[in-house]
Order: C-alpha cells, then structure tokens, then sequence
C-alpha cells in the first residue's frame, strides 16, 4: 500500500510539472520578435544605423583594416613592436587561420547579413505616411550601399564567394557554394544603381545624417566597380557626373584638412567611416577597438590608428622605404624633384621632403622630430594630431577613415582616359590632384604606357596610407612584380607567391562551410 501511495504521488508531481512546463511554453503576445519589432521608423533607423556600426567591428576601419592593407600595399612597413597575426601580413606568410583576415571576411558577411534585415523588414514595413514611404526607400537604398560594399570587397579579395543576399534564402540556407565571380559583380551593380536611385543628394541631408551615404556615394562606389572589372566607359561615364552639378565636390584647401581631428565635414570627402574621440564620450572602453564592439566596448566609435602607428607612442608601423623613395622622382626637364606630399605624409628627414619637427600647436611649443634611420626613421604624419599634443596616452583618435575622397574619384577619372589611349583628356584631372598639394603641373602625360606609369606613382602618392594601394596594384595584375623587389630590400626576402593574388578562404569558414571546404584548392583558395 504504501509503494501503491507513493507512486501515486510520483505520477501526480511529474502531471503536474508537464501542466506548469505546458503553461510555460505559451508565447507572450507583447513580446519582440523579429516579425514583430520592425514597424516603425525609428526601429527601422536603429536597424540601418546597427548596420553602419559594423564599419567599425574587427577587421575594419577603428582597428584593423589599415593595419590589413597598409601592410599587404607596402605602404607601412612592420617594427618591432608589431606581433600576433597582423605582423605576417607584412610579408606575405599568412595562412587561412590568420585570426585578421578571418575578422575581416566575417565582418564583412556580417556587414551583409544586417544589409539583409534591414532591406528584408523596410519591404514588410507598411507605412502610410508619406514621410515614412521617402524614409523607407532611403534605408532600403542605404543598405544595399552598404552590402554592395562588402560584397565588393569579398570579390576582389578572394573571388568565388558565397553571395548571401537574400535574408530568407541565408536562413534556410546555412551552408551555400562559392558563387561565380561575375554574378557577384552584377549583384553588386544592381545594388549600387538602386541605391542611386533612390538615396538623397548630398546637399538635401540634415546635419544629423553626416556619415549616412548618399547619391553621389552611391555613384563613386559605382565607377569604382566598374574600374575594377576594366568597364572604362560605364567608369567614366558614372564618375564625371561628381563633377558637375548638382554635385558640388572640390578638393579641399590643403591636404592637411582631410587627416586632422577637424575633418568631419569638408568638400572633399564622398564617404567615410566616423570616429569620434574616445575622452568626448565618456562611456564605454577605450580599448574596445580590440574585438569589443557591442560586447564590453560600449558605444566608442573611435580609431586605433593614431596610437598604433605613432612615434611617441606604440611604434607598430613606420612608412616602408618604397613610398619614401617615391616622393623622389624626375620632373619633366629631368631633374630629381622631391613631391611636397612628403611633408604632409610623414615625420623624417630634410633630404626626403618629409616634415622634421611636430608639436607646431603644442603648449609647449615646437619640438624637433627624433630622426633615426636605424629604426625605420620615416614616421607617419598622416592620420596623426602629433601637431596638437606630443603623445596620445592611448587609443582615442577622431580622425575619421576616408573610404571615398574626390581625389580619388578625379584619378580614377584621369585612368579611365588613360585605358581607352585618351592620355590628353587624363592631363587635366591628374594636374588638378597635383595642384592641390603644391606639385609641378605637367604639360604632357606622353604615351599610354607612360600616363599609366605616372597615374601609378600619382595614386601611390595622393593616396598613400589610405588601403588602396593593394586593390590598385592587385586589379592592375603588379602586385608580384611590383612587392617582391620591395619586400627583397626591406626583409630580405621575395615573399610574394603566385596563390598571393587572392586571399585565402578563412579556415573557420572551411570549418563551419563543407561545400565551400570541398570547392577550396590546395587549402588556400
């Protein structure tokens, strides 16, 4: 009898327990769901700008993504402070379990995934109101600008890639195959012309909208597209639209205003990732640009750049001797001429043209720059505020990353001339570049093959510091020919190998991916 009591109880608790669990299954009708939270402009806005912020997760612009570039561009050169995984990218010994590549290839399909909530919610979004219709073709166009980017970046970097642009088909879908080269870049044109569309002018944006991309954005992401797979008419024909009405780009004044703490707002900037000073904020961590992003770091958008490369702070990267020698050329009566962007580039010497003192608004006053060849002498003044204080203390720099500047866009202009045989039509828009920063005008740019040479040297010069060395020289087909003598003089070995040309499939991605495992050849690409 008392088993018989005892196993009663036992099966009424274990009823019971199934009643309270089934009472705990029931959904809470005023919870958020992803079907439910989108509904409104302002959660629509907090999803589009949650899109923006992954421009400055790891493996992009607060942290890593100049470290990335300048490196593989031989545009910075490593020091000896410089460890971990970013130092083998100095010379080409990398392999696809590179912790920074692998932030970059997962930050950027992180860029897309979000690209996809935003355009997968603003379509089932149903406003009424007129200015919520404009707002919702605005996010819709912003977020294909933003995918179209990153997808962008993936092509060129490492060719076939999974194309995830359809948030339903990448849930369903967790494990989809590289997809063809050139259906990625119709992906990405198709997402640039609908942004163009429908994004607003640069001069109809609010104050409060500085850093959201806009039309003319969308039409220098555009020519650039089309630059890089050789389309030189559709590249021309989009970027000389930036220079006429009603867009009202111009260079700026001097170059000094596009990388100093005051270059927030300028004529010459297109579209940028936004920074803003660590000590302005006053909440989050100041080292969250070390993968703390949204976790620890809380809502500091400020760059690492200034504090890592800086001489009188972490010394991690000095200018390589490739882009020293560079400012040193021949002018047109073939004599050694010295390009006055040396001292608007970096710390050094006199006999390089570069800048040899710092400090000129310091309290203290002036002080002389410590040259010493011996430890990689030439230092970056560009993105620094060495002007302004003698040391940081600390990454905390507001300098915002120029990803499109209108320098850039006159020069891409100036190529697309050059690649259809046209270097007289290029003369003017290489000269404008030129007269800017203080350089000799030429009077001729010579043959095809040499206009290319000096549009070249040009890019490497105006742009230096800026990432886009890499993609030139790798889209140009230079890159072996053109690093390994320099990496030959620097590290004393020719590094560079044939599989280099693109960048390896992320082991992590071989991991979690069996289809895109099996597509990778030799482990690399």
């Amino acid at each position: 009898m008392k088993k018989i009591f005892s196993l009663a109880i036992i099966m009424f608790l274990l009823g019971s327990m199934s009643c309270k669990k089934s009472r705990l299954d029931v959904e809470n009708p005023g919870a958020y769901s992803y079907d439910n939270y989108f509904t409104s402009a302002t959660q629509m806005n907090e999803a589009v700008v949650a899109t923006y912020a992954v421009l400055l997760h790891p493996g992009l612009w607060s942290r890593e993504y100049y470290f990335i570039f300048d490196l593989l561009g031989n545009d910075a050169q490593r020091d000896a402070p410089l460890q971990g995984d970013i130092r083998p990218l100095s010379d080409f010994t990398f392999t696809a379990s590179n912790s920074i590549l692998t932030n970059l290839w997962a930050s950027l399909y992180r860029l897309v995934l979000r690209s996809n909530v935003v355009i997968d919610r603003a379509a089932a979004w149903k406003p009424t109101a007129a200015a919520d219709l404009a707002l919702q073709k605005q996010y819709i166009a912003e977020a294909k600008f933003l995918r179209a980017y990153a997808n962008m970046q993936l092509v060129t970097l490492w060719g076939r890639v999974p194309l995830r642009n359809n948030y339903a088909e990448t849930v369903a879908n967790l494990y989809p195959e590289r997809t063809a080269i050139a259906a990625i870049w119709t992906a990405v044109e198709a997402d640039l012309n609908a942004a163009v569309a429908d994004l607003p002018l640069p001069k109809d944006q609010a104050a409060a909208d500085l850093g959201r991309t806009n039309k003319g954005a969308a039409i220098a992401l555009l020519g650039r597209a089309y630059l890089y797979q050789k389309k030189w008419a559709e590249a021309q024909t989009a970027l000389l639209q930036l220079t006429k009405a009603p867009y009202t780009y111009q260079l700026t004044t001097t170059y000094d205003e596009l990388f100093s703490q005051n270059n927030q707002v300028n004529t010459e900037t297109i579209f940028q990732a936004m920074h803003a000073k660590w000590t302005d904020w006053g909440i989050g961590n100041q080292y969250y640009v070390f993968g703390g992003q949204e976790t620890w770091g809380g809502k500091a958008t400020h760059s690492d750049r200034a504090q890592e490369y800086g001489f009188n702070d972490w010394r991690n990267a000095f200018v390589s001797n490739a882009l020293v020698k560079a400012f040193k050329y021949n002018n047109e009566a073939g004599v050694l001429y010295t390009d006055p962007r040396a001292k608007m580039v970096m710390y050094g010497d006199a006999a390089s043209g570069a800048k040899t003192d710092y400090c000129n608004n310091c309290p203290g006053g002036t002080k002389p720059y410590p040259f010493a060849a011996s430890e990689g002498g030439y230092r970056w003044r560009k993105y620094q505020y060495y002007e302004d204080v003698p040391s940081y203390g600390g990454p905390q720099s507001s300098i915002n990353s120029q990803i499109i500047r209108y320098a850039d866009v006159l020069l891409m202009i100036a190529e697309t001339y050059i690649q259809t045989n046209d270097p007289g039509s290029a003369l003017p828009y290489i000269n404008q570049v030129r007269q800017r920063a203080g350089a000799f005008q030429y009077t001729t740019l010579g043959s095809q093959a040499q206009a290319l040479q000096l549009l070249i040297r040009e890019r490497q010069i105006e742009l230096s510091g800026e990432q886009l060395r890499y993609f030139d020289l790798l889209r140009w087909g230079l890159l072996k020919q053109t690093l390994n003598p320099e990496l030959q003089a620097q590290y004393g070995a020719a590094t560079f190998q044939d599989r280099n040309v693109l960048l390896p499939i992320p082991q992590q991605e071989k991991d979690t991916n069996p289809k895109v495992s099996a597509d990778v050849q030799n482990s690399w690409n």
